[in-house]
């Protein structure tokens, strides 16, 4: 895109000012674009207006940045009570409500906001005037060729990668990539377009594999699950009731699968977990290990993101930073800046770990505003490898998130409600112990009975112990 690369250029000093001990004025424009495919934004159609505000948690950087203003763009505005909540989580003295700007665009389309915000060529002025020329930088979700020309528009860089690089992160360009790296893989195959090129690659792995019990198949340009079938081998079907199991998908997956995908064993053993690294590639090339976490996964096939711990189990913690340094390493070599995350699957068998890596998320995803929570308002850093995080303040901590902490029963209840009776129940973040419940996504409550939930302990005992007090709190039925 003409006239992006120059603009990047000036990423590397915009993001440096982004750091606790700065001095300079500067801009970060929050952008909670989830700019995803149809399908995918159709999964969570009226919600998005509400997981977006997920992103909130990025408010919580301006007690440690005092020369920091934060400029957040959504589809709705979140309500005034839920702003005086995250300032109430701030220790007290905090300005952070003058230096935290919302510009919210009303557009309740299924599109990404960065799309809609193209759309306002008047909020992008006043985007602009906010800034008022200082140092800024566009944190985007993700970076799609809307992230890019709003950037342009902005006249401010985007930390993240040219939309280009997007493909290094489908799921057969990731697998590739990822074995160059030496990263170890499931077996399976890529370069996938229709049923019957499927149905060879599961003959052929079942035949190196006689073993083989299930495999998965994935679209390779896909997100949140969406796209992932598995199929069931136990049975060992014959190759025509196989291909009877594959073409009862239906014509739809398969006409986004003639846009390529990939087919991989589902790796078992006694235990199984579903690990994930969080790496930043810096603008001027550093890969950072920022956090690992054990994901919890649900829906039909338990494909579906739900909520994490952090840490990951501390038996491949360590190794799971090592892949996600190399990764790193590779996507930066390629050109990728900003966030990413790296799914892995772990199996134990016999008390030994086996760790492979499943798929490259060359974005922000669902443990990005945890570990967002926990960074701003309770400072330190992730010890690599002791896979623990070190607060400043001293000691660790942990902590167990959800972002479907719901019931039917709770839907239209006031955000002002949940918080009081979170906070009566003793379980409100508390800045000076750096321990307590986070809350967000709180306009959920008016869709669905639904909300995130971050709960911060010293250990994983206390930030489990807290998550589960929530939904007493609430009186779930």
């Amino acid at each position: 895109m003409q006239g992006f690369d120059t603009l990047q250029a000036s990423l590397n000093r915009a993001v440096a000012l982004n750091r606790p001990g700065q001095t300079w004025p500067h801009v970060v424009v929050v952008l909670p674009s989830l700019s995803l495919g149809e399908a995918v934004l159709a999964h969570y159609g009226s919600r998005l207006p509400a997981l977006e505000h997920r992103y909130l948690a990025a408010f919580f950087m301006l007690h440690r940045l005092p020369n920091c203003e934060v400029i957040y763009v959504s589809t709705l505005a979140p309500s005034e009570e839920v702003m005086e909540y995250c300032a109430s989580l701030l220790p007290p003295g905090s300005d952070a409500l003058a230096r935290f700007h919302c510009f919210a665009l009303g557009d309740t389309s299924m599109r990404g906001v960065a799309e809609k915000l193209l759309d306002r060529p008047d909020v992008i002025a006043a985007i602009r005037d906010r800034i008022g020329g200082r140092p800024a930088f566009l944190e985007p979700w993700n970076v799609t060729e809307a992230e890019a020309r709003l950037a342009l528009e902005l006249g401010v860089p985007v930390n993240g990668s040219d939309p280009g690089l997007w493909p290094l992160g489908f799921k057969g360009a990731g697998r590739r990539l990822m074995r160059e790296a030496g990263v170890p893989l499931p077996a399976g195959r890529e370069e996938l377009v229709g049923v019957e090129d499927t149905l060879d690659a599961i003959l052929s792995m079942r035949a190196e594999d006689p073993a083989l019990r299930r495999v998965i198949i994935k679209h390779d340009d896909s997100a949140a699950g969406d796209g992932n079938r598995v199929v069931d081998l136990s049975d060992s079907p014959t190759d025509d009731a196989l291909r009877g199991r594959l073409e009862a998908f239906g014509p739809a997956y398969w006409e986004e699968m003639a846009k390529g995908g990939i087919v991989e064993e589902m790796v078992a053993g006694e235990r199984f977990t579903s690990p994930s690294v969080q790496v930043d590639i810096l603008p001027d090339g550093v890969v950072e290990v920022l956090a690992t976490h054990e994901q919890e996964l649900g829906g039909e096939d338990g494909q579906v993101y739900v909520g994490c711990r952090f840490p990951a189990d501390p038996a491949y913690a360590p190794e799971l930073a090592q892949h996600g340094w190399r990764v790193g390493e590779a996507l930066a070599k390629a050109g990728a800046l900003g966030r990413f995350a790296l799914d892995f699957a772990a199996v134990e068998s016999g008390g030994e770990w086996r760790v492979v890596a499943l798929e490259i998320n060359l974005r922000k995803g669902g443990t990005t505003h945890p570990y967002a929570c926990l960074r701003n308002l309770v400072p330190g850093r992730y010890d690599e490898e002791a896979g623990v995080w070190q607060a400043d303040a001293g000691g660790t901590r942990a902590y167990v998130a959800n972002d479907n902490v719901m019931d039917p029963a709770w839907v239209g209840l006031p955000p002002a409600e949940v918080i009081g009776r979170v906070r009566e129940a003793g379980l409100q973040f508390d800045p000076v112990q750096g321990t307590g419940v986070v809350l967000l996504m709180l306009s959920g409550l008016s869709i669905d009975g639904r909300f995130a939930a971050v709960a911060i302990g010293r250990d994983e005992a206390e930030a489990q112990r807290l998550k589960d007090a929530v939904p007493r709190a609430l009186g779930a039925s």
